[in-house]
């Protein structure tokens, strides 16, 4: 990718030029050391652009329909006059670092229209499934104009906990009719919850979705709301016929009206900025002890002790830690 001057960058994305986003995004994902210092000087002009939209993150089982319910929920929001940024997450593979890039293809409406843009990011085996850029990727997708950013989850691993700290609404699909209701819930995920939607609630599934949407209810009575402003409510809906999307937004649009009233939603993007920060610096830091030339010397004769158990974990640890400085480990308190 041949890089151009910053100001492309920076006015392309301000104007909404769609391709010159596309591209920002890209210099945004880039390893590359020439790319990154590029890219943070654009996300430091395109900071005060931003911040306006409404952030929405949204996982759920395997076979939840997900990337229908985002396309029906999308075109809901479109048609209402909302401009709609999706960030779709994909798993890479572990021996090609490629990955899978399917959304757009699910999502046939919402692709062609012109107020909606879709984004499928490889994670590059990040925790969890995640982007390392999706937070800048929502940066650009802000200040171009998105008034609602979408992030999906491959929802499996520490993806939606990681995805719930940078959004400021939680959406959680679960089914129903598929043995236990309660089945495959996991406890850490259901608190992180804003909403929790059961899909597919159409045809002769009706009565279980109701169902389990008593379940559900009951569940969520026995765990600390993320709020004490705010309970989650248990919704039913069917993407495939649209049924139940326009109640879902407005239960977003109550749920971000008390967290502005309250100071909360304020508070928790203050916190996630610092989240972002430490997590960018335990990033770097882990970059540069790869590269240090000392550790560099010293690793693969370190890894061999170990291996053979000639070298403790522990002690090999602090060898390296502290190689960097050239400090032994035994005058550290």
């Amino acid at each position: 990718m041949k890089l151009k001057p910053a100001d492309y960058y920076i006015d392309g994305v301000l104007n909404r030029e769609r391709r010159i986003m596309a591209r920002t995004i890209t210099l945004i994902e880039s390893g590359l050391p020439g790319h990154q210092k590029m890219a943070r000087s654009i996300i430091k002009h395109l900071l005060p652009h931003t911040g306006r939209a409404a952030r929405i993150g949204i996982t759920g089982v395997p076979g939840v329909g997900k990337s229908t319910f985002i396309e029906s929920f999308g075109m809901h929001l479109v048609n209402g006059g909302r401009r709609v940024a999706v960030l779709a997450v994909d798993p890479s593979s572990g021996r090609s670092g490629g990955s899978i890039m399917a959304d757009k293809t699910r999502m046939e409406r919402l692709v062609r229209s012109p107020e909606a843009f879709i984004r499928p990011s490889p994670s590059g085996g990040t925790l969890g499934g995640v982007a390392r850029k999706t937070r800048e990727t929502m940066l650009i997708c802000e200040a171009a104009g998105f008034d609602v950013v979408i992030v999906e989850t491959i929802g499996v691993g520490q993806s939606e906990t990681t995805v719930a700290s940078m959004v400021d609404f939680f959406l959680v699909l679960m089914l129903a009719g598929a043995g236990d209701e309660l089945q495959g819930i996991k406890k850490g995920i259901m608190e992180l919850a804003d909403a929790v939607v059961i899909n597919k609630a159409d045809g002769g599934n009706v009565a279980q979705a109701k169902k389990a949407r008593r379940s559900y209810e009951a569940a969520l009575s026995l765990m600390v709301p993320v709020s004490a402003a705010w309970q989650p409510p248990v919704m039913t809906c069917s993407a495939l016929n649209a049924v139940g999307i326009d109640a879902i937004w407005h239960k977003i649009r109550e749920h971000e009206a008390i967290m502005r009233q309250n100071g909360e939603q304020a508070a928790k993007r203050r916190g996630q900025a610092l989240d972002w920060m430490w997590a960018l610096v335990n990033d770097g830091l882990k970059e540069r002890f790869h590269q240090n030339a000392s550790v560099k010397a010293h690793l693969p004769a370190i890894v061999r002790q170990v291996e053979k158990g000639d070298l403790s974990p522990a002690n090999a640890a602090a060898d390296l830690l502290f190689f960097l400085d050239n400090v032994d480990p035994d005058d550290v308190v």
